[in-house]
């Protein structure tokens, strides 16, 4: 039986979860809503369209949400790769390999960590200026390669501490049969990692998806735009801004990580507890 001072609690968790969650559902309720009615104080639209959809997909002059959505997982599915091949290969090397001052240079990463992004923002700005990859996606992708980039200290950290709790006689035994190095990697550890580099990738997936910020710095032309930036051309583009337009496509500009994070949230919990339990 349910007592009363157990109802008041969750009555009163249920009216402030209301509150928080009330933009939410306006902004769910507005995609629907033409223009006229944006300014209405009433929640629901009197008159429901989905032309917010149809014309905001089509919006810009030039291009279709086709097109940034094309160069977004472009990006992410570089990006992605480059993040899971290095930094895999850093975690066993400090894991797995005994080399002068090991520990020394994974405190070195570890305190990269904590470098707000503002700090390196412009000496990495006038560096990627001066190589000529400004409006490019290298700024992105070469970071991960070498194990940077956002999230990669994060990720070899995770990745490190996974490593050192699988068995070492795995190694020994691979070593016994003549496999080197990169063969233990490949053959051994890689496959262990499943877990693991699952997590990794839907962090990844996740944060660069959003990192608004990061493509609005490097990326200039309009032919590169990815979705964020694409978003952003609703007020910069337009006298009068297409509100219902731009609520619906951002709606469906977090429908791909939304989609993600519930169908690989078991995948996700299962990578840190794992990864948690073992370091």
């Amino acid at each position: 039986m349910v007592s009363f001072k157990s109802l008041r609690y969750h009555l009163i968790l249920i009216a402030f979860s209301f509150v928080m969650i009330y933009p939410v559902i306006w902004w769910l309720a507005a995609v629907f809503k033409p223009d006229a009615e944006m300014a209405s104080a009433n929640l629901l639209p009197k008159h429901p369209t989905f032309n917010n959809f149809t014309q905001g997909w089509n919006a810009l002059s030039g291009y279709s949400f086709t097109h940034f959505y094309l160069n977004t997982f472009g990006l992410i599915a570089g990006v992605l790769f480059t993040t899971i091949v290095s930094n895999s290969l850093v975690a066993f090397g400090f894991a797995r390999i005994s080399f002068p001052l090991r520990n020394f240079w994974f405190a070195i990463v570890l305190i990269t960590l904590m470098l707000p992004t503002q700090v390196t923002l412009v000496p990495q700005y006038v560096m990627f200026n001066h190589f000529g990859w400004v409006d490019t996606y290298l700024p992105f992708i070469v970071p991960h390669a070498l194990a940077g980039g956002v999230g990669g200290t994060f990720f070899i950290f995770l990745l490190v501490q996974f490593i050192r709790g699988l068995p070492r006689e795995l190694d020994e035994a691979a070593k016994v049969d003549g496999c080197s190095l990169f063969g233990i990697y490949w053959r051994i550890v890689l496959p262990l990692l499943k877990p693991a580099l699952a997590t990794v990738a839907i962090f990844c997936f996740l944060w660069n998806w959003d990192d608004f910020f990061g493509h609005l710095i490097y990326l200039n032309s309009v032919e590169k735009y990815t979705v964020g930036l694409a978003l952003k051309m609703f007020i910069d583009s337009q006298s009068s801004t297409p509100w219902g337009q731009l609520f619906a496509m951002a709606l469906v500009s977090v429908m791909p990580a939304t989609v993600l994070f519930f169908f690989a949230q078991r995948q996700l919990v299962e990578g840190i507890a794992t990864t948690g339990l073992k370091g």
